[in-house]
């Protein structure tokens, strides 16, 4: 048993200094994607900053990076929501 401590130690340290926050931060980002809305402005992977004007059900928004034009984007490559909208009122 001595001797699989250290082996356990080790994959103990290893769980909580790289495995656990990898796993919460890939959490916070999948709640920050199903949490996307129109009218929220947001950050893409490489590097475009738009205005979402649509978000569809297949995994894909649209968003707007200067009038008029419009690129359809992943959901999952936004890297951050720089100003969100407020919900409305029904």
């Amino acid at each position: 048993m001595e001797q699989f401590l250290p082996i356990i130690l080790i994959f103990a340290i290893m769980w909580f200094l790289l495995i656990r926050p990898q796993q919460k931060k890939v959490k916070e980002h999948k709640a920050m994607v199903e949490g996307l809305r129109k009218g929220d402005q947001v950050v893409t992977q490489g590097g475009l900053i738009g205005k979402i004007t649509r978000v569809k059900e297949d995994n894909e928004i649209e968003v707007e990076v200067a009038q008029g034009v419009k690129v359809r984007v992943v959901k999952n490559t936004i890297t951050q929501v720089v100003s969100r909208t407020e919900p409305a009122d029904t």
